[in-house]
């Protein structure tokens, strides 16, 4: 039997469909759960229904209810053995293409994405890259554009770089000013950040490779399998797939069109 509150927060979730086109309706109920609760509290609705009846007549409130459901939690170089793995793995056989096409998923406020780019110049292969950031959160992805990051974070990052297998000063990728570090703009000169949606959008390119961490655990099944498939329908023969440290492939419907690479890191390649 269902709980009132799990019942207000599926009408919620329609609520935010049928209006917004913004699809949650198949995360994972207690992460989802835990965050409109936290919303609601935020924005001093004594109700989940008080907090959709705001949103549906507030889109202020469903861009700030967005930030709660859409929650970043990432960091550079983060699970460095997982970049070691793209970089002596993955990183030479890319070098044999002319030209490369580069999906990160789920790219939330950018830290992942100036990893791949640093990544990507440190082994000769930025200038001949286009990479494809996309989020379903317009404030994360404007964030990720400015390159603006903590200036506090930089001591555990670049002792990710390091462990990830860097190969310069971590600092000469950005300038510090003002407790933040203002990350190279050259870095991006060949990303796209874009709005795109794993639960309602289509494929919209060919790739080399798609790096999607940490995105997976929150979906339910029948969305694992919807981004599984768009994953495999846009990687080009032999293309490479990333996922977070808690995710995996084997179980899903798609788990025999792809092998591991390195298991461990959640690395695997098309068949």
């Amino acid at each position: 039997m269902h709980s009132d509150t799990d019942i207000e927060i599926k009408v919620l979730m329609e609520a935010i469909y049928m209006k917004y086109s913004y699809d949650f309706r198949d995360y994972t109920g207690a992460s989802q759960k835990r965050r409109v609760l936290h919303a609601m509290r935020d924005m001093e609705c004594e109700t989940i229904s008080a907090l959709q009846a705001r949103i549906m007549h507030e889109p202020a409130a469903f861009s700030q209810l967005l930030q709660y459901l859409t929650i970043p939690v990432t960091s550079m170089f983060r699970d460095p053995s997982y970049w070691l793995a793209l970089r002596e793995q993955v990183m030479p056989v890319l070098r044999t293409y002319p030209s490369l096409k580069i999906w990160i998923a789920g790219s939330s406020t950018g830290e992942e994405v100036y990893s791949m780019a640093i990544l990507l110049k440190e082994e000769g292969l930025l200038e001949r890259s286009m990479i494809y950031a996309t989020d379903i959160n317009p404030q994360s992805l404007e964030k990720a554009r400015k390159g603006v990051f903590p200036l506090d974070a930089m001591r555990e990052y670049t002792a990710n770089y390091q462990a990830a297998g860097g190969t310069s000063s971590f600092s000469d990728y950005y300038t510090a000013a003002y407790n933040a570090a203002l990350f190279d703009g050259a870095l991006c000169e060949n990303v796209t950040f874009a709005d795109h949606s794993l639960a309602t959008d289509a494929v919209f390119a060919e790739t080399h490779l798609i790096s999607c961490r940490n995105v997976m655990i929150y979906f339910k099944k029948k969305l694992q399998e919807r981004a599984f498939g768009l994953f495999h329908e846009s990687l080009c023969h032999r293309g490479f797939l990333g996922l977070g440290s808690k995710e995996s492939i084997d179980f899903s419907a798609y788990g025999p069109a792809f092998e591991p690479i390195v298991k461990r890191e959640r690395l695997f390649r098309k068949r």
